[in-house]
């Protein structure tokens, strides 16, 4: 069979609401069901909008170590105290931009921008991504008694690249990464180091069809991807290489 990419439109949602009835509604009025091992790729800042994590700008209190940032990368003060505040640790940035993590993904402001918001508001990480997607799957599978893959995406700019790409922040009832140390490529040499980062490539996948402006298509349902489904709950690490561990962070670092 070949694989599948379903896009669901929604209504634009401004405030905080009911992610489960949304879902079933959203399903519902696309006229699709969802089917036993399908894999669901959900927009980070849909999840976002119904936790209410959205913040106004001008509300922000900016502390010295966030002013201090701001000044370093020219950028504005009380944005920057939210990025400093979401963010795990900020590794270096250049005008306009920190480069900072949360939960472990590196990017950009911390991922944090100004997109599918008002200008004077900021949509924020979706709280708890992992705990959010599995508790996902299981309410999908206590309700509709199916098994379901979850993947939450957000756009990222690769290095030395142009334009956005879908990576995933979080997941759960799949297996992230497939290692394939000990097999052989065409010419019969092993293979040392390769993983395929399989929720990655779905999350780009499904993005392509998700679109990257006014679509409304929070979420896609990805069918017959052939990828491993699991009952074990994903932990972010299982995605995460250490700095000491990655080419682009040790090079930019020597």
């Amino acid at each position: 069979m070949n694989l599948t990419v379903i896009p669901l439109t929604s209504e634009k949602k401004d405030g905080k609401f009911c992610f489960f009835e949304e879902l079933q509604k959203i399903v519902e009025n696309s006229r699709v069901v969802i089917k036993e091992g399908d894999v669901l790729i959900i927009s980070s800042k849909f999840i976002s909008n119904s936790q209410g994590r959205i913040l106004k700008i001008e509300k922000s209190k900016v502390c010295e170590k966030a002013r201090k940032i701001a000044k370093k990368f020219n950028t504005n003060e009380k944005f920057m105290e939210i990025v400093f505040r979401e963010s795990d640790k900020i590794v270096g940035g250049v005008a306009g931009f920190a480069m900072a993590t949360t939960n472990g993904i590196l990017a950009p402001n911390a991922g944090i921008d100004k997109s599918n918001s008002k200008g004077t508001k900021i949509i924020l990480y979706p709280n708890e991504p992992y705990k959010f997607a599995e508790e996902l799957k299981r309410k999908i599978f206590l309700e509709l008694n199916l098994h379901v893959g979850i993947i939450i995406v957000d756009s990222r700019l690769m290095p030395a690249r142009i334009g956005t790409t879908g990576v995933a922040i979080a997941c759960a009832g799949i297996e992230p990464t497939k290692d394939l140390r000990g097999e052989k490529d065409l010419d019969g040499n092993p293979l040392k180091v390769t993983f395929q980062a399989t929720a990655d490539n779905l999350a780009s996948i499904a993005n392509h069809k998700m679109g990257e402006g006014n679509d409304l298509h929070p979420i896609a349902i990805i069918r017959d991807s052939e990828c491993e489904l699991t009952n074990r709950q994903i932990i972010s690490e299982e995605m995460i290489i250490p700095y000491e561990q990655c080419v682009y962070i040790r090079s930019f670092s020597s």
